[in-house]
């Protein structure tokens, strides 16, 4: 159990050191003869998506797939070693098996998108909020959707709430999205997890982003999560108090949290619940932040994050058709 919970803390820092790389993935693989490939002009380039249609005939709803945070392209897969589910592919899959469309992209400086971002240093995060709600526009003005729903997971689901409450979506799903502010739940994530000297320097520099001041003199301990290059990014998307958006988000909401999830607590999907009671949760026992079925076991958690073969956690996609389908009859 020891040994479990050592290696369960260190998944943990691998996890928020994703979460801080914020471009450096190679190109995607093209869509497969089930979807089809579509382009987005946005500031800056251009970007690569792929719409997957359902086998219906006649309007039918659309959902837009937002990716996390990290090199995490639009199938949920990262370039770094043992990150590959295919966990956002095989959702767009199942929502396709039920009738419900979807469009998931690569977001800028990731996969067929790289080239829309020249810089990380001039990465914000509101270009990724202003590029989702282009494709929310364009999914609006196709006639073949009734229903426009944004999907965002991780990361994903504070651009999503964002983007949908600036584009006028339908509908809004949080997959283990975060309630508290990014510098809350990072102090969290790495409490416990650093040497006592290095959680301060950390604190130091969180501290200096928290107040809009980029930090010259980081250690090279914490040069991956706290580089130069990726400040100005960090400083845009600590402005933003999840919780409170979503409290002002005024369409339907549907909350999804994995109980066995070591990146994102229950507790951020309550406090959410919290923030728009009129918003639906679904906890489901046994997910993990890869969507797939994983108890605390650390080989399982491992297996759910790199193996794409492995399904989608079979309580995931009806609790999002379901929620999908109740919009369709309400309008």
């Amino acid at each position: 159990m020891k040994r479990n919970a050592v290696a369960l803390r260190f998944l943990g820092v691998c996890c928020v050191v994703l979460c801080l790389i914020t471009g450096r993935a190679a190109a995607a693989e093209p869509a497969g003869p089930a979807g089809q490939a579509l382009t987005q002009e946005v500031k800056g380039g251009v970007l690569a998506g792929t719409l997957m249609l359902p086998a219906a005939t006649g309007k039918m709803p659309v959902a837009l797939i937002i990716a996390g945070s990290g090199p995490t392209d639009r199938d949920g897969n990262s370039t770094v070693p043992g990150f590959r589910s295919d966990s956002l592919k095989l959702l767009a899959a199942a929502l396709a098996q039920q009738g419900i469309a979807s469009l998931r992209y690569d977001k800028r400086g990731i996969g067929a998108s790289r080239a829309a971002m020249p810089s990380e240093s001039a990465l914000r995060f509101d270009d990724y909020v202003d590029d989702a709600a282009r494709w929310l526009a364009t999914l609006k003005a196709d006639p073949r959707f009734s229903n426009v729903v944004v999907i965002g997971h991780s990361e994903g689901a504070l651009i999503g709430m964002l983007a949908a409450a600036n584009a006028g979506a339908d509908g809004f799903v949080s997959l283990a999205g975060i309630a508290d502010g990014f510098a809350v739940v990072l102090r969290k994530q790495l409490a416990g997890k650093m040497a006592p000297a290095q959680l301060a320097e950390s604190e130091r520099i969180l501290t200096a982003l928290e107040h809009g001041a980029t930090v010259a003199d980081v250690p090279p301990g914490l040069a991956m999560l706290f580089r130069p290059s990726v400040q100005p990014y960090l400083i845009s998307v600590m402005k933003y108090a999840p919780a409170e958006r979503f409290a002002t988000l005024r369409i339907p909401a549907l909350i999804v949290q994995g109980e066995t999830d070591v990146q994102v607590g229950v507790d951020q999907a309550v406090k959410l619940k919290a923030a728009k009671p009129d918003a639906l949760l679904v906890t489901i026992p046994g997910m993990n932040h890869a969507l797939k079925a994983a108890t605390s076991d650390i080989a399982q958690q491992k297996a759910a994050y790199g193996d794409p073969a492995l399904p989608l956690h079979p309580q995931l996609a009806p609790a999002i058709v379901g929620f999908v389908r109740s919009l369709k009859q309400a309008n």
